[in-house]
């Protein structure tokens, strides 16, 4: 089992920058393909980011793509979102997910385990 934790959500301006981080539980965390999605109210829930075990492969949602950035640190159980430029239309419930790549690639995830989510609000 895998523990997710989402912090780093808040309240922001257009055009600002927030950081959200993951923290993850677990000895298999560094074999774990880890994604970023998010929620908006009446909205179903859509994919963000995401990141392959070794860290060296990446891929965005269109939306975000060119403002998003996805990274980790395996040596601490860490995955993080550096978001720039935001614009209103980010406001949501950001969620950390860890799942397996069973192709080797990042669109055939299987997320199995979710955080609890936190708040990103961006004011106009």
């Amino acid at each position: 089992q895998m523990q997710l934790v989402e912090s780093g959500g808040g309240l922001v301006q257009a055009g600002g920058s927030l950081r959200l981080s993951c923290a993850a539980s677990g000895r298999t965390f560094s074999r774990a393909a880890m994604g970023w999605f998010r929620q908006a109210p009446g909205k179903e829930r859509e994919f963000v980011s995401a990141i392959m075990s070794s860290g060296f492969i990446t891929t965005y949602a269109a939306s975000v793509k060119g403002r998003f950035s996805i990274s980790r640190d395996n040596a601490k159980n860490a995955v993080y979102l550096q978001m720039n430029s935001l614009k209103s239309e980010d406001t949501a419930v950001y969620y950390c997910a860890a799942g397996i790549s069973r192709l080797g690639t990042l669109t055939s995830v299987e997320y199995q385990y979710w955080g609890q989510g936190t708040q990103v609000t961006v004011s106009s």
